[in-house]
């Protein structure tokens, strides 16, 4: 399952949230949506002293596609993932 990316009010990274928690905050209007993707939204109030835990992104290239992950360190949990096909591919079986 893929998180939400948070912000708070000075573009400042907090912890990623549930789905539905963004869904409440922006139905609550205590949060707007900054980016469709990947999904971000802003929160409406400044959070200085929050503690942030440490992410990690690891890649698999691949001949024909690269895949992406993003990986809480502290408890292994996966935050987002995304899979990037090559264009170089396309065009070549375009050609035969």
């Amino acid at each position: 399952m893929s998180k939400v990316f948070s912000l708070d009010t000075d573009k400042r990274p907090l912890n990623p949230v549930h789905p539905a928690q963004a869904r409440q905050l922006l139905r609550n209007g205590k949060a707007a949506v900054l980016k469709r993707f990947p999904f971000t939204i802003i929160l409406k109030e400044s959070k200085p002293d929050e503690s942030v835990e440490t992410l990690r992104i690891k890649i698999d290239p691949g001949s024909k596609t690269t895949g992406i992950a993003i990986i809480n360190d502290t408890n292994g949990e996966l935050i987002f993932v995304a899979e990037i096909q090559h264009r170089g591919f396309a065009i070549r079986d375009a050609l035969t």
